[in-house]
C-alpha cells in the first residue's frame, strides 16, 4: 500500500483531497503545517492557526489517520517572510504565495514526508498533474485545474520535475461545488467552511495589515502623473520581428520624478504600495479613482494616475534576468536566440495572455500580444503550453 502525507490545513479543500485519497486505498497521514507563531500579526485578536489546527485534527478523527503538527515558523519567516519584507523594502512585489509552495510545501514539507516513509504528498491545490514518458524517461506535467474559477496551477510555477514526482493533486479534476459535495455527503467537519483569503498557511492575517504591523511607516510625497505624459504607440498585434533595441525599449520600466506630476498629498510609506493598487491612499476628489502607477522606495515617493487604464499602467512587455528563469518542462527550455508563442500570465486569476518569448543572452524577454495592466518587478511571470504551466520567473 503506498504512503501518502496529506498537508491537512484545516479547510475544505486539503479535507476532501484526503477523503479521496483514502478512498483509493492509500495509506494517508495529516499534517498541519504550523508556519506563523507571531500572535501580533492577528485580526480582532483572532488566533487563525489554532483554529485551522483544531480542524485539521478533527478531520484526521473522522477519517481515521494519524495526525501531527509540524511547527516551520522558522524557517517560513527565514524564507518567506524576511525576504518578503527585503522585497517591499526596494519597492518590488513579491508573491508569497509561490515561495510558499517552493520553499515550505514542497520542500520541508516534502523532506519531512519522506522521513515517514511517505511515497508521495498530496495538497488541496486545483491544479492536475499527468506523467509521460519521453526517450524512456518519466516527464511530469503541471496542467490547469479543471475548474477555471479555481486553477492554482500558477501557484506551483516554481516546482521541480523532482517535486512533482512525489506530488499528487486529488481535487485538480474536480469544479469547486463537487468538492463541497463530496465533503456534505461524506460529513466532514468543514464542509461548510469558508475558504481562507489570507497569506499562504498564516489564515485570517491580509497582506497589507501584515506589512503594516512589520514595516515602519515613514511620510512621503503623492504625486499624480498626468495621462498626457505617456505617449503609448499603437497597440501592435504582431509579435514577430523584434530587434535586440526594441527588445529593450517594450520592456523597460517607467521613472518618473516629482517635476513629472503635481503634489497632492501624503502616504505612509512606499513600500506598502504596489503597481495597479487602487485602495490605501485616501486621497480623493478626482474625476476617476487614483491608482498606483510607480513607487520610489528609495526617495519614498508614490506616483499615482487616474483611472484604471491610465497609460502608465499598460505595458507591452516584460523581462526576466537568467538567474531568476524556471523550466518545470527543462526539455522545452528556450536556448538563446530561440523564439517561441505561448500564453502567459502576471498574476494569479488573470486570463492567459497570447505572447511570444525571446530567449537572449542577458535573459528571458516576453512580448505581448496586447498590453498588460499593473506589470511589477518582484512579480512572477508564469507561461503555458496550451493547459501546461512549463515555466516561470521572475520580473526585473
Amino acid at each position: 500500500m503506498k504512503r501518502v502525507v496529506v498537508g491537512l490545513s484545516g479547510g475544505v479543500d486539503s479535507s476532501v483531497a484526503a477523503y479521496l485519497l483514502q478512498q483509493q486505498g492509500y495509506d494517508v497521514i495529516g499534517i498541519y503545517m504550523r508556519n506563523w507563531s507571531d500572535n501580533s500579526v492577528t485580526i480582532n485578536g483572532e488566533c487563525p492557526w489554532i483554529d485551522d489546527s483544531n480542524d485539521a485534527n478533527l478531520i484526521a478523527e473522522q477519517l481515521g489517520i494519524p495526525f501531527q503538527v509540524l511547527d516551520f515558523s522558522a524557517e517560513y519567516k527565514q524564507r518567506i517572510v524576511d525576504y518578503m519584507f527585503a522585497e517591499y523594502e526596494k519597492g518590488r512585489t513579491p508573491n508569497p504565495d509561490i515561495l510558499c509552495n517552493r520553499e515550505i510545501k514542497f520542500d520541508l514539507f516534502l523532506k519531512a514526508a519522506i522521513q515517514l516513509d511517505a511515497d508521495f504528498v498530496a495538497t488541496g491545490h486545483y491544479c492536475q498533474k499527468e506523467t509521460i514518458d519521453i526517450g524512456g524517461k518519466e516527464t511530469h506535467r503541471l496542467l490547469a485545474g479543471a475548474d477555471p474559477n479555481k486553477d492554482q496551477s500558477y501557484f506551483l510555477c516554481q516546482v521541480s520535475q523532482e517535486q512533482l514526482s512525489k506530488a499528487l493533486f486529488p481535487i485538480g479534476h474536480l469544479q469547486k461545488p463537487e468538492v463541497r459535495k463530496i465533503a456534505q455527503e461524506a460529513g466532514l467537519v468543514t464542509a461548510e467552511k469558508k475558504d481562507s483569503q489570507g497569506l499562504c498557511f498564516i489564515g485570517k492575517v491580509k497582506l497589507p495589515d501584515f506589512l503594516q504591523q512589520q514595516l515602519k511607516t515613514k511620510t512621503g510625497k503623492v504625486y499624480e502623473i498626468p495621462a498626457s505624459k505617456i505617449q503609448l504607440p499603437e497597440n501592435n498585434p504582431v509579435l514577430n520581428g523584434y530587434s535586440d533595441a526594441e527588445l529593450a525599449e517594450t520592456t523597460k520600466s517607467y521613472h518618473f520624478t516629482e517635476n513629472d506630476g503635481e503634489l497632492i498629498g501624503e502616504h505612509q510609506g512606499a513600500h506598502f504600495y504596489t503597481i495597479g493598487q487602487r485602495k490605501g491612499l485616501n486621497i480623493g476628489g478626482k474625476a476617476e479613482p487614483l491608482f498606483i502607477v510607480e513607487t520610489d522606495a528609495e526617495k519614498n515617493i508614490v506616483y499615482t494616475g487616474q483611472g484604471k487604464n491610465h497609460p502608465a499602467l499598460l505595458r507591452k512587455g516584460l523581462f526576466i534576468a537568467n538567474n531568476e528563469i524556471h523550466w518545470i518542462r527543462p526539455d522545452l527550455a528556450l536556448k538563446p536566440d530561440e523564439t517561441k508563442n505561448l500564453l502567459c500570465r502576471i498574476r494569479y486569476r488573470q486570463p492567459l495572455e497570447e505572447a511570444k518569448l525571446f530567449m537572449k543572452t542577458e535573459g528571458l524577454y516576453i512580448i505581448f500580444k496586447n498590453y498588460q495592466r499593473g506589470i511589477a518587478k518582484g512579480q512572477f511571470a508564469a507561461w503555458y503550453e496550451g493547459n501546461e504551466l512549463i515555466g516561470s520567473g521572475v520580473i526585473d
